[in-house]
């Protein structure tokens, strides 16, 4: 359906982004672009959909696929009908009824007389019935956003089509919704993301790197049963190479111990006999060019084995550079944490719930606060945690430190540098090179410790606040987690599951990836939508 050959691409500032891309995609296949975040995946994404050209490289495809974006509200400024190119067409059609049947307007039309049944249907099919095509962009919520774009699919009818990131937005049943289209649908189909469960419903993985791109033939799963024994295959070869480097090393010493007492039993026996010093001095000579030939060949030998092991290190995965060690909550388990009475709340006199809400949190549950967009979620945080208060019914809370982590991480200070936001943790008064320590445990080496926050990436915030738990004297007895993998890729998100796992303390989880809530052993649900 499309090859990409030696495809490069250079950023403005003329740093390599990759290079010898090479990437064959057949008719109906379904396939996913998976790489940590920053390696080039959305911009590969863009030059297939047209929207980029490579620096160097071709492409041959043989049809004009369709590029669902990631949403960052670039389209804002649009009408819905402009964001999927249709608005042309539409007002076209609307002239033509009302009697201007004009050259311009039926070759804008072309022919194409069901654009606006199809664009009904296809709006309706999504859960958009009401929408209209003329209104802004940025008068939608994100998930509307992703469903205007998924519904173009059924309005173009593309034979390819490419997806960016296209569940950051959506609740469980737009997820639900879209990973039974790419289960069903006959289309080629070229995937970005990092929703796991999105991507264990695709055939075949492209992992990307700088130097090119590795096939692996099965979905995410598969991919990650695969990179478990590459990983554990280096990591022998790892250990191999480390002992080659010690043989390496005691053989060197060995071996000029022997020559040194050689020489010396050399230089006696001569002295011994009354060799003239001139000729003394010749086999001195000889002696030192023979030990510096030695160590030379060793030294090489040496420098060759950790030039390799070093290459070896830097392919393990950062995620198991990263070592935890949480202090745990001083709480013991099934101490009351919080008991809600008939709350509910109100905007404007409009209730939230149709029916109040009763519960109870312990210390050392894992909950998941469940609902679709619009069923109340933020709100009943914004009640766990104390910032608002219910218009009606009561709440109680215990004493205990609650930590509260958005998807944007904004607990950190984008005003303090990376080092300075360690040390605003720093309650147990750790010594500098103890928090230098800490920051390089989570991947943050001395290049980053004078950078600011807010030029940090999601996961980057992230590991950043992983870190400071670790500095802090105790952690929280409840850590509320709101959608904590939106904006960070599957390393990341990996590297969260194990912090996660790690803690002991009590959990309250809003999030639509179900592959995440499985990972961290979520026990019980609060409904919002029963």
């Amino acid at each position: 359906m499309f090859v990409l050959q030696n495809i490069s691409y250079i950023h403005s500032d003329k740093e390599l982004l990759f290079d010898n891309i090479n990437l064959s995609v057949n008719a109906k296949e379904k396939t996913a672009i998976i790489a940590n975040n920053g390696a080039g995946k959305s911009t590969l994404l863009k030059i297939i959909a047209g929207q980029l050209l490579p620096y160097t490289g071709t492409i041959t495809i043989l049809s004009k696929p369709y590029y669902v974006p990631q949403i960052v509200g670039q389209f804002d400024d649009l009408s819905v009908a402009q964001a999927i190119g249709v608005a042309d067409k539409l007002k076209a059609l609307s002239e033509i009824l009302s009697g201007n049947v004009s050259e311009p307007n039926l070759s804008l039309l072309n022919d194409d007389w069901t654009v606006e049944e199809r664009c009904r249907e296809a709006f309706s099919y999504w859960g958009l019935t009401d929408l209209s095509f003329h209104i802004k962009m940025k008068t939608l919520s994100g998930g509307q956003k992703t469903k205007v774009f998924l519904a173009g699919i059924k309005i173009h009818n593309p034979e390819i089509v490419l997806l960016d990131e296209p569940t950051n937005h959506l609740d469980l049943t737009g997820r639900k919704m879209l990973y039974q289209f790419i289960r069903e649908t006959s289309r080629t189909v070229v995937v970005v993301s990092h929703d796991r469960t999105l991507l264990n419903q695709l055939k075949k993985m492209y992992e990307l790197n700088k130097h090119g791109i590795k096939v692996y033939g099965g979905n995410y799963e598969f991919y990650k049963e695969q990179k478990t024994l590459e990983n554990t295959a280096l990591i022998n070869s790892l250990e191999e190479k480390q002992k080659s480097l010690r043989k390496a090393k005691e053989s060197e010493r060995e071996t000029l111990e022997r020559q040194q007492k050689q020489n010396a039993r050399g230089n006696k026996q001569q002295k011994k006999e009354g060799t003239p010093k001139i000729m003394m001095d010749k086999l001195k000579n000889d002696s030192e060019k023979s030990t510096a030939r030695l160590k030379g060949v060793h030294a090489e030998k040496i420098n060759t084995i950790e030039q390799e092991l070093n290459d070896l290190r830097k392919e393990i995965p950062d995620r198991d550079k990263i070592k935890f060690g949480f202090d745990n909550s001083t709480l013991h388990k099934g101490k009351i944490l919080i008991t809600a009475k008939t709350i509910n709340f109100a905007y404007d006199e409009k209730i939230v719930w149709k029916n109040p809400l009763s519960f109870q949190i312990v210390s050392g549950e894992r909950i998941e606060i469940k609902g679709s967009n619009g069923s109340g979620k933020t709100t009943l945080l914004k009640l766990i945690l104390g910032n608002v208060a219910p218009t009606c019914g009561t709440i109680l809370r215990a004493n205990n430190k609650t930590l509260y982590i958005d998807q944007e991480y904004s607990l950190l200070n984008t005003e303090l540098s990376v080092y300075e936001q360690a040390q605003a943790f720093n309650d147990a008064a750790l010594q500098e090179h103890e928090i230098k320590i800490r920051l390089n445990r989570f991947l943050f080496s001395n290049e980053f410790w004078d950078k600011p926050c807010a030029v940090l990436s999601g996961g980057e915030r992230m590991r950043l606040l992983l870190c400071c738990l670790t500095i802090t004297v105790q952690a929280p007895d409840i850590i509320v987690l709101d959608e904590p993998t939106n904006n960070i890729d599957i390393q990341n998100t990996e590297i969260l599951t194990a912090a996660i796992n790690d803690y002991h303390g009590t959990l309250i989880v809003v999030s639509h990836d179900r592959y995440f809530l499985k990972q961290i052993d979520i026990e019980r649900q609060i409904d919002l939508e029963i």
